[in-house]
């Protein structure tokens, strides 16, 4: 496959290196590459075909089939030229696949069919509709006006302006995540920041939730506590815990063995901090596992979740690690489930804890990587599904760092785990009910929320009207190494690595 660096700021799907700032965004591999450009060259030949410029071919929901078709013809011709590699699972034949029309490509009614949820009779068993999303993990970064450049923060791309409150902010993230995408409840997720003023606090969660009703999305936005017990003395960041649970109305707890000096799960910190998340009447526990450093192993998810089976494990990112090849799982031995997701299948199943137990893996930035390596997303979606069951994965996508969620959503609906891949390795197929329960029904239900009462007053026809009339914010998040590590120099001043 030929390298080329296009002018691809079109592309539904931003194919540029691209991070939420707790991991290096990886480089451009071939792959991506090579359909970047067929994209680009193809979407001339049909935006001519329609009578459109090129640029507003790619925002229409024909340009998403384009990609996502065009992404899986080259990761099928990838996986034919690597061929057979017994170590990760590689068997010559594509693993994962986006499956669309090829009149999808050029016509925006059938591609907009295609890329809609199949009925799903799990949905309707609950009354919910088949287009019901929600997601566990979303961010922004409030500022005053004008208070913080693009130069402060280190990671803002240019494209969003040199003012971060513009682009990072709450009308930023109610207009990516609420209105221009179909996620219909979202939960606002605690960052590992000491800032003060801090950009993400449980004040700014409040104003954001807020601001979400104002517009019509009543009941839509649930937000998180953070705990740092290890930052400062553990009495103190209790009694902290305790002062939040009691003045704010807080869905989960959001935690980072990272921050501070590193603490696990199941060490007698991370005891004190499960044993005050059940005594403050909360039971679900949100903690950062994969992307970033060392003290992120989700090596003590097992033993933790054995130790106190009345409390939910949500799991963000599931243990992925981005320089990481994702295979077959390959058991739980010592030193053989040491890399990526196989650390959280293998401390799991080590404690005794499987399908439909207390841990919750969930896909946030995971998929947004996967989504670029279709053979490794069967692998990961496969085992993660096998090891805990399809009512225990959860949907988040870490927006607004990767510019609206919709593109995650439209790719997720696309893709299927390939009949070999299912044959050869004991996947599930991705049926249209295993995506409803992951695209939100499992969240649902752990959160309790109704899916069939919770709604927006902006339609599914509306937010897609709003995706093609208008461009929005483009994603925020570090597109450099150096960009990621200021970021994490930033939120960290702790950690050094």
């Amino acid at each position: 496959m030929r390298q080329r660096e296009p002018d691809d700021s079109g592309i539904p799907i931003a194919f540029h290196p691209l991070s939420n700032g707790e991991y290096a965004p990886p480089p451009r591999s071939e792959l991506i590459h090579e359909t970047a450009r067929r994209v680009l060259d193809t979407a001339d030949t049909n935006a001519r075909r329609v009578g459109v410029s090129r640029r507003d071919f790619l925002r229409t929901s024909a340009g998403m089939a384009l990609t996502l078709a065009t992404l899986a013809a080259c990761s099928k011709q990838q996986s034919a030229s690597t061929g057979p590699d017994p170590t990760t699972g590689t068997t010559g034949r594509p693993g994962g696949t986006f499956t669309l029309p090829p009149e999808s490509t050029i016509e925006s009614s059938v591609a907009t069919t295609s890329l809609a949820p199949a009925a799903s009779t799990t949905a309707s068993a609950v009354g919910a509709s088949a287009d019901f999303v929600m997601d566990v993990q979303t961010h922004l970064l409030e500022y005053a006006p004008g208070s913080v450049t693009a130069v402060d923060i280190g990671f803002i791309q240019a494209s969003c302006g040199p003012d971060a409150s513009q682009c990072m902010g709450i009308d930023a993230w109610l207009d990516l995540v609420l209105a221009a995408s179909d996620t219909t409840v979202t939960v606002i997720s605690a960052i590992p920041t000491v800032a003060d003023p801090d950009p993400l606090s449980i004040e700014v969660m409040e104003r954001a939730r807020r601001a979400a009703d104002e517009v019509g999305c009543s009941d839509r936005v649930l937000i998180q506590g953070h705990a740092t017990p290890t930052l400062g003395a553990l009495p103190a960041a209790l009694e902290a815990m305790a002062d939040v649970a009691a003045n704010h109305d807080i869905a989960a707890w959001k935690a980072y063995t990272h921050e501070g000096p590193p603490w696990r799960l199941d060490d007698e910190t991370g005891t004190a901090f499960c044993n005050q998340v059940r005594t403050l009447g909360q039971s679900i526990i949100c903690v950062h596992k994969g992307l970033g450093p060392a003290a992120a192993s989700p090596s003590d998810v097992g033993p933790a979740a054995a130790l106190h089976p009345d409390l939910t494990f949500c799991i963000y990112h599931s243990g992925f690690e981005t320089t990481v090849t994702e295979g077959r799982y390959p058991g739980a031995v010592e030193g053989a489930a040491s890399r990526g997701v196989d650390r959280l299948i293998a401390s799991c199943e080590t404690a005794g804890i499987g399908t439909g137990g207390n841990v919750y893996p969930e896909l946030g930035s995971t998929w947004w990587n996967l989504i670029q390596r279709p053979d490794e997303a069967a692998h990961v979606l496969g085992k993660l599904l096998v090891a805990f069951g399809d009512d225990n994965l959860l949907w988040g996508t870490d927006s607004i760092w990767y510019g609206s969620p919709q593109p995650q959503i439209d790719a997720f609906r696309a893709f299927e785990i390939t009949p070999e891949y299912q044959e050869t390795f004991g996947y599930p197929a991705l049926t249209a009910d295993v995506k409803a329960k992951i695209l939100g029904l499992n969240a649902a239900r752990l959160y309790g929320i109704d899916p069939a009462t919770t709604k927006c007053s902006l339609s599914a026809a509306d937010r897609q009207g709003m995706r093609a009339e208008r461009p929005l914010p483009q994603p925020a998040g570090a597109t450099t190494p150096a960009a990621a590590r200021a970021l994490f120099a930033a939120d960290h001043p702790w950690f050094r690595r």
